[in-house]
C-alpha cells in the first residue's frame, strides 16, 4: 500500500505535506475530501482526523494528522532517499531545524494565516473582508520578516545553508499571500525576498503550486 493523502490540492496544509513527499521523491494518491459537503466532518473521516481537519495521512495501518507532525514522520521514514529535510546526521543542524519548524508554527503562521483568510478566503465564504485584522497583522508580519532578514544575511536558509523542513513549512502561506496587494513585505526585504524566489522555485513545490487556485482570475 502506497500512501494516501486525504485533503484538496488548493489547501495550505495538505500542500505542506504534499511538497514534503515529493521531496524526498515519493508517490501519493491524494485522496479528495469534500468540504463544501461537510466529508471532514462525518464518522468516516473524524476516524481519521477526530478534529475534523485536513489533511490525514494513511500510510498502511498508520493513520496520521497535523500537516507539520505528518511532513516529520515522512522526512524521518524516507530519510535515505530524496533531500535530507531534517539534517538527520548531524546533531547541532537538526536542532535548528527544529527551532526554526517551531518559529513557523507559532510565531510566524498565525500573523500570515490571518491575513490569508481575510483577503482570500472569507469572501469565499460570503464574508465580508476585515481590513482593520489584515492591518494588524500587516505590522506584526513585517517584524518577523525583519527578524528573518537578519537572520538570512549570515545563512541562505533559516536553519543553515541548506533547504529544510523550517523553509518547506513557509511556502503555502507565502505563496497565497504573494497573490494579495502587500508582496511588497516580502519584497522589499532583500535576504527574505531571494530566500523566497529560492524555495517557491524548488522542482517539489511548483508541482504542489500548480493545485494551489485559490485567488487565481
Amino acid at each position: 500500500m502506497g500512501l494516501k493523502l486525504h485533503g484538496l490540492a488548493l489547501s495550505t496544509c495538505t500542500a505542506r505535506v504534499a511538497t514534503a513527499i515529493y521531496e524526498k521523491g515519493q508517490d501519493f494518491e491524494l485522496v479528495a475530501v469534500n468540504l463544501t459537503a461537510g466529508e471532514h466532518k462525518q464518522p468516516s473521516f473524524l476516524a481519521k482526523n477526530p478534529f475534523g481537519q485536513i489533511p490525514a495521512l494513511e500510510d498502511g495501518d498508520l493513520t496520521l494528522f497535523e500537516s507539520r507532525a505528518i511532513t516529520s514522520y515522512v522526512a524521518e521514514k524516507y530519510k535515505d532517499s530524496g533531500h535530507d529535510l531534517n539534517r538527520h546526521n548531524n546533531l547541532k543542524e537538526a536542532a535548528l531545524v527544529k527551532v526554526w519548524m517551531e518559529v513557523e508554527s507559532q510565531t510566524f503562521h498565525p500573523i500570515i494565516a490571518a491575513i490569508v483568510y481575510q483577503h482570500l478566503i472569507a469572501p469565499l465564504f460570503g464574508q465580508k473582508t476585515d481590513q482593520a485584522v489584515i492591518d494588524a497583522n500587516l505590522e506584526k508580519l513585517k517584524k518577523i520578516l525583519d527578524v528573518y532578514e537578519s537572520k538570512l544575511k549570515s545563512s541562505k536558509y533559516l536553519a543553515g545553508d541548506f533547504f529544510s523542513l523550517a523553509d518547506l513549512h513557509h511556502l503555502p502561506y507565502i505563496y497565497y499571500f504573494m497573490k494579495s496587494p502587500w508582496t511588497s513585505v516580502v519584497n522589499d526585504r532583500p535576504h527574505v525576498k531571494a530566500w523566497w524566489e529560492d524555495i517557491s522555485s524548488r522542482p517539489s513545490f511548483k508541482k504542489v503550486a500548480e493545485g494551489m487556485t485559490i485567488g487565481q482570475k
